[in-house]
């Protein structure tokens, strides 16, 4: 599978022009992304190819994307260090899958393609830091491999199924999320995957492939979705996941026309019976931690909620605990959930079941934009919520056994850390460093678009 990068078709052409890279950071989903058929899942760092005399153009039209360039070298300096230009290499897993060198236009036979441990991303596109020439030391190991540290997540199952070769499940169900005077379509699909051996845990996602071409008449890029089901899936089974998906809706920035998903279309109208290309799973990012006693802090907007879910199931469900003797939840869990308007809140019931039966041990806080009023009078937003609870929040992410994943819409982290600063700053900490530091203890989880 080529990928042109987060900004499809641009410096599509090189002849007679020196070439430049330019690393791009803050690209966002929105509606001119939309455009280009590839997800934009993080907000690491995107390299786009870019021809001498196309340099302002692109500059222009990735300040429109409201993306920012933070460097700009020569390709041919970097060919010279790589051996090859990355094209579009950001942090997030969506990016190393669609930057395979794979295409996803065979058929599938239902077989795994063998993947072990050191194989998650071979063959497909590596950060520039890992293209750098690397020094060995004096047995001739390369000093990554030398100062190479166990992945904590090593027996975590990724990429049982890639592009070329991927499982072909069938759809169990399709039923509609939002009720009756909510706001476009959501559905929460299950696939029959007994036939296969994809394995998967909460917090990880799966790639679908849709049928037919894209607009260059190629086979059509996969699209990832975070999974909505425990790893025994709905039944606690073991046969089944589930996705949380919205059909993508927007209108065309200069024609002013309807323009829908391609994958979110194909997806919110599949029919039980019918087939569906899965891949993966992917993802470490959104794991929960294994101490049955850790508190769970989970920030979502709209289909956010999928694996949110996945993680709710598997602390509170009563046939999820059954199955699982060695993990049973005794920690606190908050859900913050921001919808636009009461019939949007998906899987509603499920949520207030929860919050019935272990109200010491659930809390659900809603931010219904379009009928609450946040305290300046305008709408309410999941931000307006994060900062009307702020001290509590912070004491409560202070405690090493706290845990925070935010996952929906990427709007929402600046106001978030703005809320999280103030409180921070009563006892005289600079959040944006204390930020760092649970990220990097692995306390501090995010996936937004």
């Amino acid at each position: 599978m080529s990928n042109k990068g987060a900004v499809e078709g641009a410096a599509n052409t090189e002849s007679g022009s020196r070439v430049f890279v330019y690393e791009v950071v803050g690209l966002c989903q929105n509606e001119a992304t939309d455009q280009t058929n590839y997800p934009i899942r993080n907000s690491g760092s995107v390299f786009i190819r870019v021809p001498y005399n196309r340099m302002n153009q692109e500059m222009r039209r990735i300040t429109r994307l409201g993306g920012k360039i933070v460097s700009i070298q020569s390709a041919s300096a970097l060919q010279q260090v790589n051996g090859k230009v990355p094209l579009a290499v950001g942090n997030s897993t969506v990016n190393k899958l669609s930057v395979s060198g794979e295409t996803a236009n065979s058929e599938g036979n239902g077989q795994a393609t063998p993947v072990n441990e050191k194989s998650e991303v071979k063959g497909f596109a590596k950060s520039p830091a890992d293209e750098q020439l690397k020094k060995k030391d004096k047995k001739g190991n390369t000093m990554s491999q030398a100062k190479a540290k166990k992945d904590a997540h090593a027996d975590v199952p990724v990429n049982i199924y890639r592009p070329n070769a991927p499982f072909i499940g069938k759809v169990m169900s399709n039923e509609p999320l939002v009720k009756e005077g909510g706001i476009g379509i959501v559905q929460h699909l299950t696939f029959d995957i007994s036939g296969g051996d994809l394995k998967y845990i909460e917090g990880q996602s799966i790639g679908i492939i849709p049928p037919g071409l894209d607009k260059n008449g190629k086979p059509e890029k996969l699209r990832l979705y975070s999974i909505a089901s425990t790893r025994h899936g709905d039944n606690i089974d073991d046969k089944t996941v589930s996705l949380c998906v919205r059909q993508l809706e927007y209108k065309h920035p200069e024609t002013g026309e309807t323009v829908y998903g391609v994958c979110s279309t194909h997806l919110c109208f599949l029919k039980p019976g019918e087939d569906v290309k899965i891949t993966g799973p992917v993802g470490k990012e959104m794991l929960l931690p294994s101490d049955p006693e850790a508190n769970v802090i989970m920030m979502a907007t709209g289909t956010g909620i999928a694996p949110m879910r996945a993680y709710l199931w598997r602390q509170f469900k009563d046939a999820e605990r059954a199955v699982n003797p060695e993990y049973q939840f005794k920690g606190f869990s908050w859900l913050i959930f921001g919808v636009p308007t009461t019939p949007n809140l998906l899987y509603k019931e499920e949520l207030e079941e929860i919050q019935s039966k272990y109200p010491d041990n659930f809390r659900l806080t809603c931010a219904i934009s379009r009928e609450q009023k946040n305290s300046q009078g305008g709408r309410m937003y999941i931000q307006d919520r994060v900062a009307e609870h702020a001290d509590e929040l912070w004491q409560l992410i202070k405690n090493e056994k706290t845990h925070t994943y935010i996952c929906g819409l990427r709007g929402m982290e600046g106001g978030i850390d703005e809320a999280l600063s103030a409180a921070a700053a009563k006892e005289g900490v600079t959040w944006s460093d204390y930020q760092k530091e649970i990220k990097k203890a692995g306390r501090w989880h995010v996936e937004t678009y």
